[in-house]
């Protein structure tokens, strides 16, 4: 499974999203630190769902990171969040 769908998924799972985007941009980051052939070290999530409604942007983030698991964080190099209520 591409990193980009596993991202996706364990968000649905987590959140029920009624808006979820999971972008891999990993090719604007060619040559720079974390970047490896093949893509799948640098994304892009925009998500919008009412499970973030009472967290502030930390509680947000930390939410997103625990929901990913340690495991696929570690494999990726960068991870930019536009979370929304």
């Amino acid at each position: 499974m591409a990193t980009s769908d596993e991202i996706e998924q364990k968000l649905r799972a987590a959140f029920a999203p009624e808006h979820i985007e999971v972008i891999d941009e990993s090719e604007l980051h060619r040559g720079h630190a974390g970047w490896r052939e093949g893509g799948g070290t640098h994304f892009r999530v925009r998500i919008r769902a009412s499970a973030f409604a009472d967290m502030n942007r930390l509680a947000r983030h930390r939410a997103i990171h625990a929901a990913l698991g340690t495991e696929l964080i570690g494999r990726i190099h960068a991870l930019a969040l536009e979370v929304e209520a």
